[in-house]
């Protein structure tokens, strides 16, 4: 089975989710990349509360190579790579902002907000479409389809 790499990211997104929530993991991001003859997969997980180890690492690292191979999604070796997104993770979903609520974040956008694409404040509120930021005491509505980027300030 051939399939490009946004076929195979989005065929491991749907064959990890459900795996990781049952046993009380996220899967926060998976990054498929060739580089010259190398397949790197890296998968990015977290415990749903926050604070993946590094034996849950290896655990969930047996689990996707043993679910690779019955499954023959990456017909070629590849690398598999299993860790933590560490404290400057990316802010993607509306549970990553909920996550974060009350917490400074930065945000990079694909389009102009009220004449900006980067702002900074601190997040308020988040819903299905929109993340709500507190800049210098008011409000910013930022629609997440417009979210190139974003992370917490460390």
């Amino acid at each position: 089975m051939d399939m490009d790499r946004e076929s195979i990211k989005q065929e491991l997104e749907l064959l990890f989710e459900q795996k990781f929530v049952a046993q009380g993991f996220e899967l926060v991001d998976v990054i498929y990349r060739q580089e010259r003859a190398h397949i790197f997969l890296c998968i990015f997980a977290d415990r749903l509360g926050g604070g993946i180890n590094l034996d849950e690492c290896a655990q969930l690292s047996r689990q996707i190579s043993q679910a690779l191979d019955e499954k023959n999604i990456i017909a070629s070796r590849y690398i598999l790579e299993v860790s933590s997104p560490g404290l400057d993770r990316l802010l993607k979903r509306q549970s990553d902002f909920l996550r974060s609520l009350n917490k400074e974040a930065v945000f990079f956008l694909n389009d102009l907000v009220s004449g900006k694409c980067q702002w900074q404040g601190i997040i308020s509120k988040a819903d299905e479409a929109t993340v709500y930021l507190q800049v210098r005491g008011e409000i910013l509505k930022i629609p997440l389809v417009k979210i190139n980027k974003a992370q917490l300030v460390i």
